[in-house]
């Protein structure tokens, strides 16, 4: 088949819906000349005349007769393929999702996709998993088609949708000594911390503050969850620092304090791979998404 250039379909369509060189020219937006020699390699490529000569007209062959709907249905499932999907009708989408979620947002994306999807799109499915150690390739290799989190991707060829932001608290035990109105700075930094990242980092923004003011926190663990960071909490004497939707149920026992600074608001991102940019379906999903994520109580 490498000798066969298939653009020849749209001029033997042409050529066969008008049985005129001159008209199939004006609709190929060529010149007659162009498809007389589109027509010349029809004929070789396949071996027989496609259009012969009947006085002042051009009539088909039997050949060309037997081939003319299978040209034209090949050329309209072509145009279908490269041209760009204009609508989208989400009563008939069948599609599965796999949507990779911050612990802290799973419930809240879930039931509120879910919901959306039974009223709207019944056919489609969703899966909801929980964040791994934050490599991006699951995107990349389309295993995930959505990551729901506050770190948006570093990885070329991944898009990044930042849909809210909210504001970092500090939470402590109780004998961690921060148990007041608004405690100062040297205390905050005179306590142990957790450090909570699920890449493992230890050092984040909070530290380069800290630096700036000629500080630093001691930090005697790193856990990929903010449940593990509160766990430890609950059992030693130490603090964390984590976004404000995540302290409205706490753990008995836990103080919960504005910081002595300014941080950085922890954003709630939406990532995708970019092969998705023009998919319908999937821009539906990250629509659906954004909006339960922008107008819910999280937490």
């Amino acid at each position: 088949m490498s000798h066969v250039d298939f653009n020849l379909l749209a001029g033997l369509d042409a050529l066969l819906e008008h049985r005129s060189v001159q008209d199939a020219a004006a609709q190929l937006h060529l010149t007659p000349p162009a498809v007389s020699r589109i027509l010349s390699r029809l004929r070789a490529a396949t071996g027989d005349e496609i259009l012969v000569r009947n006085g002042r007209h051009m009539i088909p062959t039997a050949r060309a007769l037997e081939m003319r709907s299978e040209v034209r249905d090949l050329v309209a499932r072509a145009e279908q393929i490269l041209s760009p999907r204009r609508s989208l009708d989400l009563a008939q989408l069948q599609r599965s999702f796999v949507v990779r979620c911050h612990e802290s947002l799973a419930p809240t994306v879930a039931s509120g996709v879910v919901r959306v999807i039974a009223n709207t799109a019944p056919q489609v499915q969703l899966r909801v998993l929980g964040e791994g150690s934050g490599d991006d390739r699951d995107l990349a290799q389309g295993l995930v088609d959505l990551d729901v989190g506050a770190e948006p991707p570093a990885t070329a060829g991944l898009r990044a949708r930042v849909i809210t932001s909210d504001r970092m608290m500090l939470v402590a035990s109780r004998d961690a000594g921060l148990d007041v109105e608004n405690p100062a700075l040297e205390a905050v930094v005179a306590v142990p911390h957790i450090a909570i990242s699920r890449r493992g980092r230890a050092r984040g923004h909070l530290d380069d503050v800290l630096a700036e003011a000629g500080l630093s926190r001691k930090i005697i663990a790193t856990v990929p969850t903010v449940a593990a960071g509160l766990a430890i909490l609950e059992t030693t004497t130490s603090a964390t620092v984590i976004p404000e939707r995540l302290t409205r149920s706490l753990p008995e026992g836990l103080v919960v304090r504005p910081l002595p600074f300014t941080l950085q608001a922890a954003p709630i991102a939406l990532s995708w791979h970019r092969r998705y940019d023009s998919d319908l379906a999937h821009a539906w999903l990250r629509d659906i998404v954004a909006a339960t994520l922008g107008t819910a109580t999280i937490g």
